[in-house]
């Protein structure tokens, strides 16, 4: 384990992450720049994804209707952003739970735009199902739509598709910018056809904040679910359309993160009993000079020091060494799987570039959770 006191720090940050969309069960996050076609890989994968393939087509429309028009509010009213601010990336949010899908974005806008915003929306949130009929009619049949492109359908539209209000909040950035916040609920069954209540700001305060914890390390993409063998091929297929990098480097990210999924699936142990796999996360984020790719999962703690003995030794070698131990190791016939080789460490270090990160942070007497970085330069 890493003596390192910042690196740590760092790396506390993986379970704090995962603690904090655990408690509110998120699966998918996107935060970045919005374009056309990052919005268009977004809905794709959402489409063949995200969106349950047991759930009735009418509902899978619903959803997706939802995400179209929540995305293209972003794409047409995020501000004109000056060079000189920071942290001006959106953030798009989706899951499910109790009968209900969530989905929640936010973008920067001009602070001259709050109030016309605020308008429409609590028009929108003021009728009932015949008075947003009437209402989109109204507005089809006058032209009274956004200089910004029809900003006004698509709330109403957002309203009439989930079947809800709509829920939002602006968080000043500066004396120009505001954050916009707009989260819809999509009930799956009858059972779920509850109202949100616009007086309740918790949901959107949750998302604000999680959105700044995101900012701060400069995340990318995010999955938290359950990890095994049919969600590997989903993640990786989804990640692999979003990746905007070019072949050689979209490859090497790629095989990467095979290798780190296959490290969860392999080393993670269930701290709460399920069916469907092991509880886990991962996401990428980035500086200036490299990728960042981030795991962590619950481990016993009876394994740790096995686990931190391989990675301390892999981590001293150099490339040549690394080489020559990985062949060992695999022709090791006396050793039953490569789990035990730790093939599968030694392969993220020979496609990355630097040392592995990891730490061990105690959860109780039985588990702790296991966080492991890797770096992929961009150079």
């Amino acid at each position: 384990m890493s003596g390192d006191p910042l690196k740590k720090e760092k790396l506390g940050f993986v379970f704090k992450l995962f603690k904090a969309m655990q408690k509110d069960n998120l699966n998918y996050i996107y935060r970045g720049v919005f374009t056309s076609n990052i919005t268009d890989n977004i809905l794709a994968l959402a489409e063949s994804n995200l969106v349950k393939k047991e759930d009735p087509r009418a509902l899978k429309r619903k959803v997706y209707n939802v995400m179209v028009e929540g995305l293209q509010n972003i794409t047409k009213h995020q501000a004109d952003i000056d060079d000189d601010v920071e942290n001006n990336n959106g953030v798009f949010v989706l899951k499910k739970e109790n009968f209900k899908y969530f989905i929640t974005t936010g973008n920067l806008i001009e602070n001259d735009n709050i109030s016309g915003l605020t308008a429409q929306i609590e028009q929108v949130n003021s009728l009932n199902a015949d008075e947003l009929k009437a209402y989109h009619r109204q507005v089809l049949v006058d032209g009274k739509i956004s200089s910004k492109g029809g900003a006004g359908l698509g709330l109403i539209d957002m309203a009439r598709k989930s079947g809800n209000k709509l829920l939002y909040a602006f968080e000043k950035v500066d004396e120009k910018y505001s954050y916009f916040y707009l989260h819809s609920e999509i009930p799956t069954t009858s059972s779920g056809t509850s109202i949100i209540s616009t007086k309740n700001p918790g949901t959107i305060k949750y998302i604000s904040a999680l959105h700044k914890m995101l900012n701060e390390e400069n995340v990318l993409i995010i999955f938290n679910s359950y990890f095994n063998q049919d969600s590997l091929m989903n993640l990786l297929s989804i990640i692999e359309k979003q990746m905007v990098e070019k072949l050689s480097m979209k490859k090497r990210i790629y095989n990467t993160m095979v290798e780190m999924f296959q490290n969860i699936i392999q080393h993670g142990d269930d701290y709460k009993q399920t069916s469907e796999g092991k509880a886990g996360l991962f996401y990428i984020s980035e500086t200036d000079e490299e990728y960042l790719l981030n795991t962590g999962n619950y481990i016993r703690n009876t394994k740790i020091p096995v686990l931190s003995g391989k990675l301390e030794h892999i981590n001293s070698l150099d490339e040549e060494e690394l080489d020559e131990f990985y062949n060992t190791r695999l022709l090791d016939f006396g050793i039953d799987t490569a789990k035990e080789a730790g093939l599968g460490i030694i392969d993220i270090r020979l496609k990355t570039d630097g040392k592995l990160e990891f730490n061990f942070i105690a959860v109780d007497d039985t588990y702790s959770f296991y966080t492991l970085r890797a770096k992929i330069s961009k150079n």
